[in-house]
């Protein structure tokens, strides 16, 4: 007999992942969602470098190794209650059970090229990156680990289009507390 894990109480509002790669607008998204619908909102990276959730400093790519299981271990207790918009530009780490929606935002890689480059990214940095997006790499991840009714697919090129989104988003966060009260 196999050993299942603990159950918590259902959540009234759902948690909700923000993910894409870099430069595809999860922070800008994530920001609009949680003050549009009363969400808390996680930024992972700012996580990481606040709580020293990482490994060291990757010169090269201007980064920190990630230390997964400290992100975890620390993002746990917050998560138990519902309520989070987080974002991340990376997915499968994630616990299954801790997301109700998953939002992997995508966006022309000229577009992905023009906003890292304003930002200051290296060279390199910018290159993988707009590899990973040709490549889908996010969302791959994302139908990987998560079940499929959880993952929604997103445009992300324009303003017009990050407003649809946080729209889209705000109605699933409806819709889940109409569900769950």
């Amino acid at each position: 007999m196999s050993e299942e894990a603990p159950t918590s109480p259902p959540r009234s509002s759902p948690n909700i992942l923000v993910t894409g790669t870099p430069g595809t607008g999860k922070t800008t998204t994530a920001e609009m969602v949680a003050l549009a619908a009363g969400l808390e909102k996680v930024t992972v990276g700012d996580l990481v470098k606040e709580r020293g959730l990482h490994d060291g400093y990757n010169e090269e790519y201007d980064t920190y190794w990630l230390d997964e299981d400290k992100v975890v271990d620390e993002m746990e207790p917050m998560m138990a209650g519902g309520g989070v918009c987080v974002d991340f530009h990376t997915c499968e780490f994630f616990p299954e059970r801790w997301f109700d929606l998953v939002v992997v935002l995508r966006a022309e890689t000229s577009r992905i090229f023009d906003r890292l480059e304003a930002r200051g990214y290296k060279s390199n940095k910018v290159q993988e990156n707009v590899e990973c997006e040709i490549m889908q790499v996010v969302l791959d991840e994302a139908r990987e680990s998560y079940k499929p009714e959880v993952v929604m697919e997103l445009h992300s090129n324009t303003v017009d289009d990050m407003e649809s989104n946080v729209e889209k988003i705000v109605a699933f966060v409806e819709e889940f507390r109409a569900r769950n009260q």
